[in-house]
């Protein structure tokens, strides 16, 4: 069994970490030539693909119960000694992985997260960025620029969530991936905002229910109900009603573009808005307000978008999301209270968390 996860550090902390990293990144930019740091960029992409292969072959969890000398790693894992010896000198030397003076390869901090029963697990996460249908629709970076959308119709006939629809095993994959990275945000959204102060919350295409179950097991009292497509939540029920949670935890299927459960104190749509267009996002959360009481609360968690020049997750997931949606985008906070009051709410406040999410509060318009 894996240990749970560290308690995330303060989030003042975290942001100063987070600045001196990035003057660091940016004074090696300044002082190296151009081209050697323009050389540098190219091979950003490698090291993902490195850590995909990693996480496909499963060399984490073979490396759970200790460190393992290359060979009986390759025996292992089924894989070529010497090509895995050359795999393992790349993901060493960026520390996904650590080599001990025996030559025994063994687990880091960072690839405890590529173990299949981690706490907070990316391994699926890394299976799709790492996937050829990723990489092939990410080669149409500068189409999608040059036209203003994603040119999933135009390769695949169809908008990636028709492809999902048609393709369980991308589906599959997808939804994996999503709840893992619901993992690695749940710790943060709970400790910088009070889910405990209401009395029924409906998770808005909420996937496999990880955020809902954390929040109904930190919280006794608490009724939820986990909403999505039927396909998601067919099998569900024999699945997440661990104890504690019957009678508690329901599941309905239907869309959000047609109607949502009435009637509880909160309503959660996380990581569903930056999917969406405006037009398509203002349907969204107009069904959602058609089913709210007016004491109800709108909780939305999604990146918000900054204005400054830094690195920041939000500018990555932005591009991901021109690629891979018709119309998705990260918003900052003047565009999320523009979107919230043209759809008949009112932005209350957002709540930084010490993950790239927010929490993005609202009320519906009186």
């Amino acid at each position: 069994m894996a240990s749970a996860a560290p308690k995330a550090p303060p989030l003042p902390l975290l942001r100063a970490l987070a600045r001196f990293r990035d003057a660091l990144a940016a004074l090696h930019r300044r002082l190296v030539p151009g081209h050697i740091a323009l050389l540098e960029l190219s091979t950003v992409g490698y090291l993902t693909q490195a850590t995909c292969a990693a996480a496909e072959l499963g060399i984490a969890d073979a490396l759970a119960g200790g460190p393992r000398q290359p060979d009986d790693l390759a025996r292992a894992v089924g894989v070529d000694a010497d090509a895995l010896r050359r795999l393992m000198r790349l993901l060493v030397s960026a520390g996904v992985f650590a080599q001990k003076r025996d030559g025994a390869y063994q687990l880091t901090g960072i690839s405890h997260g590529l173990r299949t029963d981690a706490e907070v697990q990316l391994r699926d996460l890394f299976l799709l960025l790492g996937s050829e249908l990723h990489r092939k629709h990410w080669s149409h970076l500068a189409g999608a620029v040059r036209a203003g959308r994603s040119q999933w119709p135009e390769v695949e006939g169809m908008d990636f969530w028709a492809y999902a629809e048609q393709h369980p095993e991308v589906a599959a994959v997808f939804d994996r991936a999503m709840t893992s990275v619901s993992t690695l945000a749940g710790e943060p959204l709970q400790a910088a905002y009070d889910f405990g102060q209401f009395g029924s919350i409906v998770d808005i295409g909420g996937g496999r229910g990880s955020l809902l179950v954390d929040i109904l097991q930190r919280h006794p009292s608490m009724r939820g109900t986990l909403y999505d497509l039927p396909r998601v939540v067919a099998d569900l029920p024999g699945t997440l009603l661990a104890p504690g949670l019957t009678g508690r935890l329901t599941f309905e299927g239907g869309s959000f573009f047609d109607s949502v459960p009435k009637g509880a104190d909160a309503y959660l749509l996380k990581h569903i808005i930056h999917d969406w267009g405006d037009e398509d996002a203002e349907r969204i959360l107009r069904t959602v307000r058609t089913g709210m009481e007016t004491e109800a609360r709108l909780l939305i968690i999604d990146f918000v978008m900054p204005e400054h020049q830094r690195p920041h997750p939000a500018k990555v997931i932005d591009l991901e999301m021109l690629v891979n949606t018709a119309g998705g985008r990260e918003r900052t906070q003047t565009e999320f209270g523009n979107l919230l009051s043209r759809s008949g709410f009112v932005l209350t406040r957002v709540v930084q968390t010490a993950a790239p999410d927010c929490v993005i509060e609202a009320h519906p318009a009186w």
